[in-house]
Formats: C-alpha cells, sequence, structure tokens
C-alpha cells in the first residue's frame, strides 16, 4: 500500500519545497491549508495548482479565536499567537492524517528560521501539544531534529530529507532552481496578527467589545478608526474601495454618514450610537472630505431607511489623531 503524508501547505516555498522533497520518495501527499479572518487560503491555491497538489480548505476560526483570546504561550511581538496556531493547525491535520488513513504529517518549517515558533524547543512544544509528535516530520531540517515514527518504520527515507537552518534563504533558492520552481512568493506577510496596526485594533476590540462578531474584525481592515468612548467607535474611509468595503459590511443598526455638498470619504459608526457620537463622526467626515475645514458644511446620517442631515464644521486634526486606533 502507498504511504501517504498531509502537508501543512501555506504556499510559501518552504511549504512547496517540503512537498517536492517528500514526493521524491514516492510517497502521496495530500495539501491541507487554513482559513480565519486573520489570513486566506488565495496564496495556497495558487502554489498548490502550480504543483499539482490536491488541497483541502479547512476554516478554523471559531476554535482559532478561542485561542487567540488567551495564549497558552503568549504572543509575539503583536497578536500573533505563532505557537498556539502552529499547535492548532497540527492538531486538525492529525485528525485528518487519522481520518484519511496518511501514515504521517509534515509541514515547510525551518529550524531557527523564526525566533519564537521554530527553535528545537518551540518545535518540540508544538509537536507534542498537537497529540502527534511522532507523526509529524519537517522534512527541510529533518537530519537536525530527532527520527520520527515514519522514519524508523522505514515509510520516509530519513537519508533523503534535509538539514537545512537558520533565516538564510540560500539553500532554498538553490532547491528551488533544481525543482524547477520559479514562480513562489516572499516569506511571510500573510498574517494580520503579525501587523502592528491590525494588532492595536484587534486588542481595542477585545478591550471594548468581548461579545464581537466576525463582521467586527473585518471591520478592523479598513479605513481610519476612532475610539470615541467605551462603546462607540467611528471608521472613516480613506479610499473609494474602502468607502465601497463599508458600505457592504453595514448592517441596519449602523450608521451611514456621507458628505452633501463636497467630495468626501463614507464614515460608518457600528451598532448603537448617541448623539454627541454622530456629531463627532460628522466632523471626521468634514475633516477628511474636500471642504474647507473652517466652514460649515452639511453631512447626511443615515440609518437602515431613516436619515436627516446634520451642520457640522471639521474636527481639529489634532483632536481625531488622540482618537485614532
Amino acid at each position: 500500500m502507498k504511504v501517504k503524508g498531509i502537508a501543512l501547505f501555506s504556499g510559501g516555498l518552504d511549504s512547496t519545497l517540503a512537498v517536492k522533497v517528500i514526493r521524491a520518495q514516492d510517497i502521496e501527499v495530500l495539501g491541507v491549508t487554513y482559513i480565519t479572518p486573520f489570513f486566506s487560503d488565495i496564496k495556497a491555491k495558487t502554489a498548490a495548482k502550480n504543483i499539482g497538489l490536491a488541497l483541502t480548505i479547512i476554516d478554523i476560526t471559531e476554535k482559532h479565536l478561542e485561542m487567540l483570546k488567551a495564549p497558552k504561550y503568549g504572543y509575539g511581538r503583536n497578536m500573533n499567537p505563532c505557537i498556539d496556531c502552529h499547535t492548532l493547525m497540527l492538531k486538525t491535520a492529525g485528525g485528518i492524517m487519522k481520518g484519511t488513513g496518511a501514515d504521517f504529517i509534515f509541514t515547510g518549517e525551518v529550524l531557527g528560521q523564526r525566533p519564537m515558533s521554530q527553535t528545537k524547543q518551540s518545535l518540540h512544544v508544538v509537536a507534542k501539544n498537537s497529540g502527534y509528535q511522532e507523526y509529524i516530520v519537517r522534512p527541510l531540517s529533518a537530519k537536525l531534529l530527532p527520527e520520527t515514527k515514519p522514519e524508523i518504520e522505514g515509510k520516509v527515507d530519513r537519508q533523503k530529507l534535509l538539514a537545512i537552518q537558520g533565516k538564510g534563504r540560500k539553500s532554498q533558492i538553490e532547491l528551488a532552481r533544481y525543482y524547477s520552481i520559479t514562480d513562489y512568493s516572499a516569506p511571510a506577510g500573510g498574517c494580520l496578527l503579525t501587523d502592528p496596526m491590525f494588532s492595536k485594533r484587534l486588542r481595542d476590540l477585545f478591550a471594548y467589545h468581548k461579545d464581537f462578531r466576525i463582521r467586527d474584525i473585518e471591520l478592523l481592515k479598513y479605513g481610519r478608526q476612532f475610539r470615541i468612548d467605551n462603546s462607540s467607535k467611528v471608521i472613516v474611509g480613506r479610499n473609494s474601495f474602502e468607502n465601497e468595503t463599508l458600505q457592504k459590511l453595514s448592517e441596519r443598526e449602523d450608521v451611514l454618514i456621507h458628505m452633501v455638498q463636497y467630495p468626501g470619504p463614507t464614515v460608518l459608526v457600528p451598532y448603537k450610537s448617541d448623539g454627541a457620537t454622530l456629531h463627532y463622526a460628522a466632523s471626521l467626515c468634514a475633516l477628511y472630505s474636500d471642504a474647507p475645514k473652517d466652514m460649515e458644511v452639511v453631512v447626511l446620517c443615515r440609518k437602515g431607511d431613516i436619515s436627516h442631515t446634520i451642520r457640522i464644521t471639521a474636527a481639529l486634526r489634532g483632536e481625531a489623531e488622540r482618537w485614532m486606533i
């Protein structure tokens, strides 16, 4: 019976090379990638198509959010809980391995490439906590790590695995040439939780809206955002794409604000808002519009099917920046 491996596949160069190394041993490979509001499957789908890899896409949002609120091993530089996240991914892949009758799981991780999640100790912790430690192979650095059950049993030939380590990419680039891989993305950049601005907004959401929904996370990705008080926030679109997106993400209980006489942004006030909040949101709309900043202007506020106008002057830029998340 042919040996089967489950690849955790991000679509980056390392995970693509790991698939190539394992396939070179005539092992059947199924790719698995994950989606949450913080990372997508776009890169993985493109790369899988390029190398003819069957890819299963799994939405782990619910479990990921539960973990994200209080990760056992904490966050990285921003809101990235890399050790706990990788543990969750491997645990999920382990379930797929059992369900499909596959023999092992493998990843594109490289020893020492990332200071938090790819040290020898971190790789050990992640594998152990996943519940599938003995079945996890890391082909690009396997010779620098303890033997796994698939290697001991001869299902994977350890001598044909590699000993890459460190942050340098020279070995991977040479390997890409060997396998005729020419189209691959730059490393990192795929997870919003590593982004400082997004992380700041997410912390604000966790602090003020503990009953948040997925839409609230989506809204964090767009516009200038202002924390008005413990229950109110204002989002100001920065360009036509963001204006359209805020419009699409709006719901009947939200307030949408637009300029009447001058070009300006779409402003969204999510959920309930009082008069003071709406007036400040209107002044932000005027501030980021083409209207003269010292002149009273008219803005239109709409909630569901009800609308009214407000006459307002632009907010002071310095004051607005103090409220910005």
